[in-house]
């Protein structure tokens, strides 16, 4: 019973959607959602046999086409339809990872009793996550206002025996997959097309993927900084405690005692210094990567309220005996968010190309570009300029998208968040970190290398031992692009504890 988490009312943590997918624990829902299912459903029918006013996207179209009446026989046909129509993705496919977050959310938010959905609707998406059926979705085509409307018509139409999935590596219709696992499509009731399709559930993914991402990377910043620091023979006055406690960032702290820890036991680092100052990449690492820290606090605040929130409309409160059509869809707190992830995370990659540069200076006694016979060979010269050209378009990639809108829907929507442009960005900055700080260890482990008269600390000997079992020292030119991609896979493969990450 510990591989299985049970959808409830309970409050989603960060930590809890790390044990869920790094665990692959299957879902169930509890007995408590499964009542509010329910029985909201049951008021919806029984709403539509006592009165035949208009309410929006349950006997109505959608968007501009809100006061046309839809009559009752053809109230499946309309979400049907809807979610057919509004299937106009385009682009690359979202990553898999990102689209079992999106079941897993999108779940989540139909659990609360406030959507109409049925029950067996729910279940299937339940099926989905667990047997790792994943409906082909594609990053382009959400405004991310009326909630992520073409990407979650792409999640939801193989409910239908529409679209396509990928199953064990394989791509499958939407009939197909449904006849290959035994399950008969599902008969959409009324509301249910557009409580499937409203909602922010692409975004949110997307915005707890990175928070993974992020708060992984922010760990390495700190571990791989600290091998720069000690690799440029470094000083560790500027990190403590006491400089901090005067300027009580909670990211600034966090940060300074990491790199402390780090290089606890360093012989390096205690040896006397010749020099008065480091270069502020070095010597300002707890206030820069602290600053993001604490941007990712926020931004984690952020995600933690909308994915535990219902998103779809109209709202159905059936306690209260009132349907009421909102704009809960719109995503503007997570592109506001999605933005300033971006900044914070591209900050973390330029201060990472800025002790990169300083590495391969010829400074404090280390060779020009980290390599004998300077000239014969170019040693590290050219990983500095692909980190630098990295950083550069990660600072395009960070220009706000929530900044921008535009109309649609004949005007009927006309304020958008373009909070799925945001998420999409982010996703390949955060990307383009993992690649710069994996440049940053390539050029700190050989630095490091080059001080052979003193030790680093345990943790960092020990770390980079791993290390050189993946990448060895460079002694002449070769292909270091080899060298690049290998230290970008020793990222991915390393897990951090959730209790040091979060």
């Amino acid at each position: 019973m510990d591989n299985i988490h049970y959808i409830s009312t309970k409050t989603l943590d960060l930590k809890t959607l790390y044990s869920i997918v790094s665990e692959n624990k299957q879902l169930l829902l509890s007995d408590e959602v499964k009542e509010k299912i329910t029985a909201c459903r049951i008021y919806l029918n029984e709403k539509l046999k006592n009165q035949d006013d208009p309410i929006y996207g349950i006997n109505t179209g959608f968007g501009s086409l809100y006061d046309v009446k839809i009559t009752k026989d053809n109230l499946t046909k309309l979400q049907e339809n809807l979610m057919m129509s509004h299937a106009c993705g385009t682009g690359d496919q979202v990553p898999e990872a990102i689209v079992k977050l999106m079941l897993l959310l999108k779940i989540q938010s139909l659990s609360y009793g406030h959507s109409g959905v049925q029950l067996q609707t729910v279940e299937r998406l339940v099926d989905f996550y667990n047997q790792d059926v994943y409906p082909k979705i594609y990053t382009q085509g959400s405004l991310g206002a009326s909630g992520d409307l073409a990407p979650l018509a792409h999640l939801a139409l193989p409910l239908i025996g529409k679209g396509e999935v990928s199953y064990k590596g394989t791509s499958y219709s939407g009939d197909a997959i449904l006849k290959k696992l035994g399950w008969e499509p599902i008969t959409l009731q009324s509301k249910e097309g557009l409580a499937l399709l409203n909602g922010t559930q692409f975004m949110s993914a997307y915005g707890i993927h990175l928070l993974f991402e992020s708060y992984k990377l922010s760990y390495f910043a700190d571990l791989i900084g600290s091998i720069s620091l000690d690799a440029f023979d470094g000083r560790i006055e500027p990190f403590n405690e006491l400089v901090h406690l005067v300027r009580p960032h909670n990211g600034q702290l966090k940060t300074a005692e990491r790199v402390r820890e780090f290089l606890e036991g360093s012989e390096l680092i205690k040896q006397e210094k010749v020099h008065v100052q480091d270069p502020y990449s070095f010597r300002c690492i707890p206030q820069v990567h602290g600053a993001t820290k604490d941007t990712l606090a926020f931004v984690e605040k952020t995600f933690i309220t909308e994915i535990n929130s219902v998103t779809d409309n109209p709202n159905i409160f059936y306690k209260e005996d009132k349907i009421i059509s909102g704009g809960n869809f719109h995503g503007q707190p997570l592109a506001l968010a999605l933005d300033y992830l971006k900044i914070s995370m591209a900050e973390l990659g330029n201060i990472s190309e800025r002790r990169v540069f300083q590495l391969v200076s010829g400074l404090r006694g280390l060779p020009a570009f980290l390599v004998d016979s300077p000239g014969l060979n170019s040693g590290f010269m050219i990983p500095q300029y692909t980190a630098a050209s990295i950083v550069s378009a990660n600072k395009q990639l960070a220009s706000p998208a929530s900044i921008d809108s535009i109309v649609s829907s004949n005007g009927q929507e006309d304020h958008v968040s373009m909070g799925a442009n945001a998420a999409t960005q982010a996703y390949r900055l955060v990307t383009n970190v993992k690649r710069v700080l994996a440049i940053e260890l390539f050029n700190a482990s050989q630095a490091l290398s080059l001080r052979t008269y003193l030790k680093s600390s345990e943790f960092i000997e020990s770390f980079l031992s791993f290390y050189r079992a993946e990448v060895d020292f460079v002694s002449v030119d070769r292909e270091l692009y080899k060298d690049i991609e290998n230290s970008i896979a020793f990222l991915d493969t390393l897990s951090v504890d959730s209790n040091e990450l979060f």
